[in-house]
């Protein structure tokens, strides 16, 4: 299916306009939810309840607050809201162009992709082109959805790639570590050579996401299967005390570390597997069954 942009954009660097259009970078499809039950089995729903009476509030008669002082509150009406509003730009002002290691990726929130819209093909590649070439990216002012935003602008790092607009946040946005007062230790110096012997040893040229697998989340989805198959979910209680956890020196827990490494695994010649009998066969056939229906209502709810 063929990605469908979101917006229709202006990005502008002095007086050069690069028309093009947003996509959404991120989807958020990693989580499984629950929904809350009565213990009758039917679905729960949201009220407002009045703290001060004590009764249900429909949504018609609530108001939004400020809070000025303790209990002490100012409102506004769907009007005077809106008039407080960022009104909507269509174009992303670029201010300033900065090395592309610039800003430290704690600033970083949500990302999305920029493509080229009609007569835009050769500004956006030029534009492409260059921050590569001179190793900066940009920085930007943007309005969207009743907020401004500075956003960096960046080639992307993929082959075949383009640009993307990733929205940065404010400074009073991020917590400083000066909070944290982080107490400070010398470190020897043999201990610092074992510990860059382990990050040779385990270092890699890139990231490949794909290597990565939510291993968490096919637990859980196994787990509901089993669920639906009627079978009882058992909580793994902790093995205790591991031979890692008996390690207290610093040094010999870096030695260590550098020794367990294993060679990769070989993959494991094929087995016939053996037809599962009696209780297990049913077991298995239920399970088999309750797949399906779990998908289909995960599609369900994503639709």
């Amino acid at each position: 299916m063929a990605a469908r942009s979101i917006a229709s954009l202006s990005l502008s660097f002095g007086l050069v306009s690069i028309p093009v259009k947003l996509y959404s970078a991120t989807e958020t499809a990693g989580t499984v939810h629950f929904n809350m039950l009565h213990n009758c089995g039917s679905r729960l729903k949201q009220q407002y309840v009045c703290i001060k009476e004590n009764v249900v509030v429909e949504r018609a008669d609530i108001v939004k607050g400020y809070e000025f002082d303790k209990d002490r509150y100012v409102t506004f009406t769907p009007a005077e809201l809106k008039a407080l509003e960022e009104s909507a730009r269509h174009t992303v002002d670029i201010v300033s162009f900065i090395p592309l290691a610039a800003v430290d990726p704690i600033y970083y929130d949500k990302a999305y992709y920029l493509a080229p819209d009609k007569r835009g093909a050769k500004p956006y590649e030029l534009l492409l082109q260059a921050m590569l070439e001179s190793g900066r990216c940009a920085l930007a002012r943007w309005a969207w959805k009743g907020k401004q935003y500075v956003v960096q602008v960046r080639p992307s790092q993929a082959e075949d790639g383009g640009l993307i607009l990733q929205q940065l946040l404010y400074a009073d946005e991020v917590r400083s570590m000066k909070d944290l007062d982080i107490e400070r230790a010398q470190v020897a110096k043999p201990e610092l050579q074992l510990a860059l012997q382990l990050i040779d040893q385990i270092a890699a040229d890139d990231y490949d996401p794909a290597e990565f697998k939510d291993e968490e989340k096919s637990r859980v989805l196994a787990a509901i299967d089993e669920k639906i198959a009627g079978k009882d979910i058992v909580a793994v209680e902790p093995t205790g005390e591991t031979a890692d956890s008996k390690i207290i020196d610093l040094t010999e827990a870096l030695r260590a570390s550098l020794g367990a490494r294993k060679p990769a695994a070989k993959a494991a010649p094929a087995k016939t597997a053996a037809k599962p009998s009696g209780a297990a066969a049913k077991s298995a056939a239920k399970t088999a069954e309750a797949a399906p229906a779990r998908k289909a209502a995960t599609r369900r709810k994503q639709a």
